[in-house]
């Protein structure tokens, strides 16, 4: 400020650095809010044991974040510009008389710069964590619905092999049933069968006495004639023995 020449430099480049830190201010403030926000969100998501598959942080959003990195990146490094602009300035005034409040006020702004990259820093790192953390969470969670899904699928095979199974039990069962009916058929058919032969033969012997009479003389005579048999042979048996014996 003693040498009139270069003031105006060095307000010029006051003035830009004031803008740029207020600038910065108010995008760290928008990005810490968001960094709290996602861990906020991620935090409630894992202790309410969400199911859902969708991103915490969906496209826009990661858009968003990223976006607003890099612009205050680019703030940073204007105002490290500015800053080494006001460090020459104070440089160059140093060779010829050195001042103490430019000194003081170049390092208040170079504190403030390292203040405003220290908290971008934290909550860059803070929502990249947040990153990670949901993509580890969401990794967890699809092998998860894999695993219940693929047991789903055990199940559902099960079911539809019992249910098989079952089908031709029953299958098996009707045709034994139909086999047990088509056998009681058949043993009622054949029931009436002889039935009927048997009605006939009586309505037969019924209708002739007679023939039942003679067939009977018949028999009588058979076994008598069967007797007289016997005894002619025993009888010649007999004789035969005793011939034999007075023979020796």
């Amino acid at each position: 400020m003693d040498v009139p020449g270069p003031t105006n430099r060095w307000e010029e480049s006051r003035r830009k650095a004031r803008s740029l830190e207020s600038t910065i201010d108010l995008k760290l403030v928008s990005f810490s809010r968001l960094g709290t926000n996602t861990n906020y969100n991620i935090r409630g998501t894992k202790n309410e044991s969400a199911q859902s598959s969708t991103p915490l942080l969906g496209d826009d959003s990661k858009h968003m974040v990223d976006t607003m990195a890099l612009e205050i990146e680019q703030l940073l490094s204007k105002l490290q510009d500015v800053n080494d602009n006001m460090s020459d300035y104070v440089n160059a005034m140093g060779h010829a008389s050195p001042n103490t409040t430019l000194v003081h006020t170049l390092q208040r702004h170079r504190d403030i710069l390292q203040d405003y990259r220290q908290e971008f820093r934290k909550t860059r790192d803070n929502i990249n964590t947040c990153r990670e953390r949901e993509e580890l969470l969401g990794d967890v969670m699809n092998d998860i619905h894999r695993y219940k899904s693929a047991a789903t699928n055990r199940k559902t095979d099960l079911y539809l092999k019992e249910n098989e199974h079952i089908r031709s039990s029953e299958r098996l069962t009707d045709e034994a049933i139909n086999m047990a009916m088509a056998t009681k058929e058949n043993l009622h058919s054949q029931r009436k069968m002889l039935g009927g032969i048997t009605n006939r033969l009586s309505n037969v012997a019924n209708r002739f006495p007679l023939v039942n009479s003679l067939i009977q003389r018949v028999n009588v005579r058979k076994r008598r004639d069967s007797i007289i048999l016997g005894c002619v042979i025993s009888t010649c048996i007999i004789l035969l023995l005793l011939y034999a014996f007075r023979s020796r």
